[in-house]
């Protein structure tokens, strides 16, 4: 059976290139960077390396990267880290409602240590309530966080606007550019971002491994013991995880431009398969019209639950994810289709394919051929 992947957004496959870079340090390269003796240095300057190339994916100094578990962690880190250090000047954090959930548990956690959370809503098109979100900032509002790219819509958000925003009242402004870090160009030094958040295997880099952002002046108090990563996380590096992360970063600064090409074409392709197969009425694409990522296409096919088409397409080869998840057996719209207030039909029809590193044009075309045809079946 041919398999073709159609889910990077949930996580890529390693980069040959990648994997050869990591060996090394999986083998005969393995002290421990914080040792003094060869051992230790042999990898403590390739780990800076990493740390070089991928602040340079986001123009920022290198000592400004913490390295961390991922995506998850850098999330958790960032909320946690600067409530606990600016609490003295109040404890009142804004959000979206579509955020990652690794924001929405941190906030959870932090509600039962007296913080106050305002979940701002979202439009039809994933887009954030600016209106709601300025009057929503209190004199006691001490962090914003906002993510880049929605991980389900693709949908990107108004991040220089509420940056800007944070930053004329001096709340600190923290995003989640998991996904936005894989198909977009971020120049830190151009935004008003004060810590962001990316992650190694949505770049074809191993899992295990991502970042944190921490601009120079935002107040921060570490969670973890120990001196690694300058005292702001402590535990011994994930140094062929780092390695890992570097040679992605760098092979991402050098394709983006190719990366971004073949997402938007191969999104057109399967957008006008459909409209010759389905009709123009046939289907819905979810999100923002323009501002979207071209990686990532979410997309419901009304009248045809998204787990029946999901399970069909994997018995077929091919895998693409839900808006929906199935839990105890009972189908249940997922949190993000539920904050756009869609239609019922549309939202529990609702799948996420996204493109990524390995796909050609005949795995898109197959693919979209194969939905079509499952679709008009399941309609009869």
């Amino acid at each position: 059976m041919n398999r073709i992947y159609l889910d990077h957004a949930a996580t890529t496959p390693i980069h040959p290139q990648v994997f050869e870079k990591m060996k090394p340090f999986l083998q005969e390269k393995f002290g421990n960077p914080s040792s003094i003796h060869r051992f230790g240095k042999s990898v403590k300057l390739p780990l800076e390396d990493a740390r070089v190339y991928i602040a340079r994916t986001l123009n920022v100094h290198p000592t400004r990267i913490v390295f961390t578990s991922g995506g998850t962690e850098s999330d958790m880190l960032a909320m946690i880290g600067v409530a606990l250090a600016n609490q003295e000047k109040g404890k009142h954090i804004i959000i979206s409602e579509i955020e990652h959930s690794a924001v929405m548990e941190a906030a959870k956690w932090l509600q039962d240590f007296g913080f106050e959370i305002a979940a701002i809503p979202v439009n039809q098109e994933g887009i954030i309530n600016m209106e709601q979100l300025q009057a929503s900032i209190r004199e006691d509002t001490i962090l914003i966080s906002v993510m880049y790219v929605n991980n389900e819509l693709g949908t990107i958000q108004p991040i220089e606007q509420i940056g800007q925003i944070a930053r004329e009242k001096g709340i600190i402004f923290h995003t989640d550019a998991v996904q936005a870090y894989p198909i977009m160009d971020i120049d830190i030094a151009r935004l008003p971002i004060d810590l962001l958040t990316i992650s190694s295997h949505k770049i074809n880099g191993p899992k295990g491994v991502g970042a944190l952002y921490i601009g120079e002046h935002v107040p921060f108090k570490p969670l973890f013991g120990g001196t690694q990563e300058r005292s702001r996380r402590g535990g011994t590096e994930n140094v062929p995880g780092i390695i890992g992360f570097g040679e992605a970063a760098k092979i991402l600064k050098a394709t983006l431009k190719e990366k971004q090409d073949h997402a938007k074409h191969f999104r057109d392709k399967m957008i006008g398969i459909w409209k010759e197969e389905l009709g123009q009425e046939g289907f819905v694409v979810n999100g923002h019209p323009h501002d979207v990522v071209p990686s990532i296409l979410n997309v419901s096919f009304p009248g045809v639950d998204n787990q029946t088409l999901i399970m069909n397409l994997d018995l077929k080869g091919i895998a693409v994810s839900g808006g929906a998840a199935c839990a105890s057996g009972a189908l249940t719209v997922s949190r993000v289709m539920k904050a756009l207030h869609v239609d019922e039909k549309i939202s529990r029809s609702a799948i996420r394919i996204s493109f990524g590193y390995g796909n050609t044009e005949k795995e898109i075309t197959q693919a979209a051929l194969i939905i079509a045809n499952i679709v008009k079946e399941k309609r009869k």
